[in-house]
């Protein structure tokens, strides 16, 4: 076997050993599955209530989480429906109806979503095919200390060079 060959091989070999260890954070909800339509309740055919969320794995380190609900389907673009940022990094989940307040009694922050408002507003779309809203959950080496009311742009840029691990679940919902 060539010198380079084998160097490479064995390159891989270790780093593939020393990832089998570690276990990537996950994000579910055990109101939907991963792919699968959002129950009415989550949408604004329904209650329109945000959905519980459970997350593991978080990398060591975490000092606080992100959670942006967004629709990349939107007829103008990716629609803004969740943005919750200065989650505790020792929490594991948000509960099902957080109240659409700019701050949480566990300290975390409520951003500015595509309707303007603070909080979760869901689904609902234009007649049409099915859209899909991933939670995208991010952990992050510090908190952010933005003021309530933040925007996507203005989350993204203070995220930068913090996130350690980021994970996230997928529902649909169509008009009918």
């Amino acid at each position: 076997m060539k010198p380079m060959l084998r160097c490479a091989i064995l390159a891989w070999l270790t780093l593939a050993s020393l990832a089998a260890g570690k276990e990537s954070m996950k994000v579910a909800s055990p109101g939907f599955a991963d792919g699968r339509p959002l129950p009415a309740k989550y949408t604004c055919a329904g209650a329109d209530i945000s959905p519980a969320l459970q997350w593991e794995h978080a990398p060591a380190g975490t000092k606080s989480f992100v959670l942006i609900c967004d629709d990349p389907d939107a007829p103008g673009g990716s629609w803004i429906h969740w943005i919750i940022y200065d989650v505790p990094g020792n929490l594991e989940g948000l509960p099902e109806h957080i109240a659409p307040a700019e701050t949480l009694p566990n300290g975390a922050l409520q951003g500015l979503n595509s309707f303007r408002k603070v909080g979760y507003n869901g689904p609902c779309p234009p007649p049409g095919g099915p859209h899909r809203y991933f939670f995208k959950l991010y952990a992050l080496d510090t908190p952010l200390h933005l003021k309530p009311r933040a925007t996507k742009p203005e989350l993204l840029q203070a995220m930068r060079g913090h996130v350690l691990a980021e994970a996230q679940t997928m529902g649909t919902h169509a008009a009918r």
